[in-house]
């Protein structure tokens, strides 16, 4: 299946990440190969400010000529889910998400209020969580994927998914072929 030339798939990174990432750097040549055009979001200058990283986003979507797939890495993954509830995408793949952890951006402005169920507008979903995390506990993302009948991976892997990126690489490929 060739993918739409219109539909582009943007990559968030996490807190202490950046566009460059070792997940983004692996995983943006794997479906560029399959012929998906791709952008990195550099939220670097918003490092602690969740909402402007969702109002980045959503402007960015905004640009599009189509739905976007986002893909998004622990708060990359949550500011696509906050993003995806304000604007129609294509798909969600996230690679653990920082839901359910609102606690830890009290101090966003405006702050972000605690939340126990997310309205993303996509029913395209797929969630890649490791085991071993010892940052994002990977029972929010089961719970994340429990209330969205989302498509659910638990890996061998930590937070920063160490030896399992060929792993992911084929997970969202498969992801990204399906849609």
């Amino acid at each position: 299946m060739q993918p739409n030339r219109d539909t582009r798939i943007i990559f968030s990174h996490g807190l202490d990440s950046g566009p460059q990432s070792r997940k983004n750097s692996f995983l943006r040549p794997v479906v560029e190969a399959l012929g998906w055009q791709t952008e990195a979001v550099d939220d670097r200058d918003f490092q602690n400010d969740p909402p402007a990283r969702v109002r980045r986003l959503v402007e960015r979507i905004g640009n599009c000529p189509a739905p976007p797939i986002l893909v998004g890495s622990s708060l990359g993954g949550f500011v696509s889910v906050m993003a995806a509830e304000q604007v129609p995408v294509l798909g969600l793949w996230l690679m653990a998400p920082a839901l359910y952890m609102e606690d830890r951006y009290k101090q966003a402005d405006p702050p972000i209020q605690a939340r126990t169920c997310y309205q993303p507008n996509t029913e395209a979903i797929c969630v890649v969580h490791g085991w071993n995390d010892d940052i994002i506990p990977w029972q929010h993302s089961v719970r994340f994927a429990e209330q969205h009948a989302a498509a659910l991976h638990l890996l061998a892997a930590g937070h920063r998914f160490g030896d399992v990126m060929p792993e992911l690489g084929v997970l969202l490929c498969d992801f990204v072929n399906r849609l």
